[in-house]
């Protein structure tokens, strides 16, 4: 996955300002409470004077500019004889000075971006990688955002009302309509005036990423030991010294059971019983990141460990306390919800997180994607899979089956062997960053073109499961976060590598190889995750297996849909959980901690329970996403639905490495746009649903 924390405020900016709905005191909301009225600002007489001096050719530049500018203006900005003073000065009127104009903000605002981009990865520094234990001062230091003052800055220096007096202002309805005809300098324009859609206070800016920086470490800290699991016998199924982060590990580790058949069945009902713990916050406190307690799950009795699996000896007389996690985990997500609420009176064209996370974050409508995910999870074809899961694993499907990995290439490999390999391999970050050129090589690159993309991506161990982080300025470079242990990187640690590693090999295409800064990136993060997936499928291959035949190719498409099907119902309720928020602002962490629960045992029950076999499963609530990253958990669905379609694309091309910069240089358009130029089809379920029926038909399923 992408950041979502500090820096990524920073980033999202160009993409979709913050959200909320409480009024910060002592500002005017834009659009709703004008400090001076239009006659104040003698509006008419400034355009006619604009229309005398730049001809009446400019006047419906000139219209649409003041107009956009008195939206913003504040009493605090100047009188009317100050708003007249500066539209003279600040109007280009010609091409060549427009022209001009836009060059050197695009010049200007890369440096602004791309420089506090890094000095918040560097004030993040120790509390994101895994570089020894924290001082007290990195909490303070990850949760400051330097580029919280931005947009207010912008607006005080009337920078902002530049922006806004000489570029048109363009909404998703427009951009749908028109977009496929506009230039990519309209395109980069269209981005450059969305940094100013909104006049957001650097209190609220800051209240949010303070906010993230909480949850971000809550989140990286959420480790269990499995090696003190235990059963009522007191027997304990994990090896020594496994330590899982919650929900990542935890799930991977299920997943790597289903190669042991039968015997790794007690292994996965665990894993499934200690996250339901952590949904319901029934999980010991003691338990959570603490190699000095033993827990059973089920019973959920705690006692101090009787064998060592740290540095830490467990003291004399050590009596740990069986008391529940005190709803931290929703305490954190409606911390989140209350930060990003803050900014709500500033968006009039968009009130809600949702709306701004849909229509100008993903730039796709919420009931659009809502049908998306619904048509999957709905689709008949998941019963026709679930039974050929059933038939495979020889029993009743469960509900920790959502995660079912056996159709994957490579499913039946020992993972062990391929933990061991890897350690070898890769013993440092170092050593994997040694290794990126051959890597890229591998996956379909030139050797020129792999040794650039190698030298322009930088490789660090991270404290939590791994992420990419993309630079903003093209003489930075993209950092590769990916975990570590002290023995060196397993094969959980690769397999996340490689996806992170996609994610900065599309960072760079689109931030280095565009044709406008303005237009770096892509259409949303669903983007961004598609092609990290288009990479993350090759792992095995990278580690010299054998390539897929017709059989394999079948199954993966398989593979492509269960994990559509299992994260499209946490996308439905992580949306559902923020419009509850959104109706229950006032809540308390133990109330949202019931409606989440409620809210994932419906989604469940609906979609789930007819496949799986139990009701009221509270499963599709365990993503660490929820808490920390402001619903983003629709975007892997939509994710696997493009990089569906891309693979395809690449597939035919037979050309991995060409197809895929294509692809990422296009920018920023809007996703079926975008789809449309790298695929020739808008975005959608439709080609894996068709995939997939015929796949289940070639394997006579």
């Amino acid at each position: 996955m992408q950041p979502f924390g500090t820096a990524a405020l920073i980033v999202a900016a160009l993409a979709a300002p913050l959200a909320g709905v409480q009024a910060v005191p002592g500002h005017v909301v834009p659009g709703k409470a004008p400090a001076l009225s239009e006659s104040a600002l003698g509006s008419q007489r400034v355009l006619n004077a604009l229309v005398s001096q730049h001809g009446e050719g400019q006047r419906l530049r000139i219209e649409r500019g003041l107009k956009q500018v008195r939206a913003f203006w504040r009493k605090e900005d100047g009188d009317g004889q100050a708003f007249e003073a500066f539209a003279r000065a600040q109007f280009a009127g010609d091409a060549k000075a427009l022209d001009a104009l836009f060059g050197r903000l695009e010049f200007v605002l890369e440096s602004y971006f791309g420089h506090a981009l890094e000095i918040g990865r560097d004030f993040r520094w120790h509390t994101e990688l895994d570089l020894g234990p924290m001082l007290p001062v990195d909490e303070l230091l990850s949760g400051y955002d330097p580029g919280a003052h931005f947009t207010e800055d912008a607006f005080a220096s009337k920078l902002a009302f530049v922006v806004l007096l000489n570029f048109p202002l363009s909404d998703l309805e427009q951009r749908l309509k028109e977009g496929e005809g506009w230039t990519r300098r309209q395109w980069a324009e269209a981005r450059l005036v969305d940094l100013f859609s909104k006049r957001i206070p650097a209190e609220v800016n800051q209240a949010f990423a303070e906010a993230s920086g909480r949850a971000e470490r809550y989140i990286a800290s959420y480790n269990i030991w499995m090696h003190h699991l235990v059963d009522a016998k007191g027997q304990r199924l994990f090896e020594p010294k496994k330590r899982l982060l919650s929900h990542w590990n935890l799930r991977d580790e299920l997943k790597s059971r289903y190669a042991q058949g039968p015997a790794g069945l007690g292994h996965q009902r665990s894993i499934q019983k200690v996250m339901e713990r952590i949904v319901t916050q029934t999980i010991p406190a003691a338990v959570i990141d603490n190699p000095l307690v033993d827990w059973n799950p089920f019973t959920n009795e705690v006692k101090a460990a009787t064998v060592q699996d740290s540095d830490r000896p467990v003291p004399a007389g050590f009596q740990p306390s069986g008391a529940p996690e005190p709803d931290t985990r929703y305490q954190v997500l409606r911390d989140c919800f209350l930060a990003a609420r803050q900014a709500d009176p500033y968006s009039p064209g968009a009130p809600t997180h949702m709306a701004r996370s849909f229509n100008e974050g993903r730039q796709l409508p919420e009931a659009r994607v809502q049908q998306m995910l619904e048509t999957v999870c709905g689709s008949p074809l998941v019963k026709q899979v679930a039974q050929v899961i059933e038939r495979r694993l020889g029993r009743k499907l469960e509900p920790f089956d959502i995660w079912y990995n056996g159709f994957r290439p490579g499913a039946g490999l020992d993972e062990a062997k391929l933990d061991a390999l890897l350690r070898a391999k890769y013993p440092t970050a170092a050593a994997y960053k040694a290794d990126m050129p051959g890597l890229l090589k591998g996956l379909g690159f030139s050797p020129e073109r792999a040794a650039w993309l190698a030298s322009r991506i930088e490789v660090d161990p991270a404290r939590g499961s791994g992420h990419a982080m993309g630079a903003q300025r093209r003489a930075d470079n993209a950092h590769l976060r990916t975990r570590v242990g002290r023995d060196g990187m397993d094969y959980k640690g690769f397999n996340i590598a490689v996806h992170e590693m996609g994610h900065n090999v599309e960072q760079t295409f689109s931030l280095v190889n565009v044709d406008h800064w303005l237009l770096n990136g892509v259409p949303n993060t669903a983007f961004t995750e598609a092609l990290a997936f288009v990479f993350q499928a090759q792992d095995l291959k990278l580690l010299g297996q054998p390539l897929p035949d017709a059989k394999a190719l079948a199954e993966k498409t398989l593979n492509d849909f269960w994990g559509t099907y299992e994260i499209a119902g946490v996308g439905l309720v992580d949306t559902a959980v923020w419009h509850w928020m959104y109706d229950h602002p006032d809540a308390t962490a133990a109330q949202l901690k019931e409606a989440v629960l409620g809210i994932s045992r419906s989604v469940w029950n609906r979609y789930y329970a007819p496949v799986l076999g139990q009701k009221d499963c509270v499963l599709l609530g365990i993503y660490s996403h929820m808490i920390h990253s402001f619903l983003y958990l629709p975007d892997y669905s939509i994710g696997h639905m493009i990089a569906f379609q891309i693979e395809h694309e690449v597939e035919k091309t037979g050309k991995l490495g060409e197809t895929f910069e294509r692809m990422a240089t296009q920018g920023r358009l809007t996703p079926d746009l975008w789809m449309q130029r790298a695929t020739g089809k808008p975005v959608g379920p439709e080609a894996l649903l068709e995939a997939t029926a015929k796949a289940l038909t070639s394997l006579r399923y």
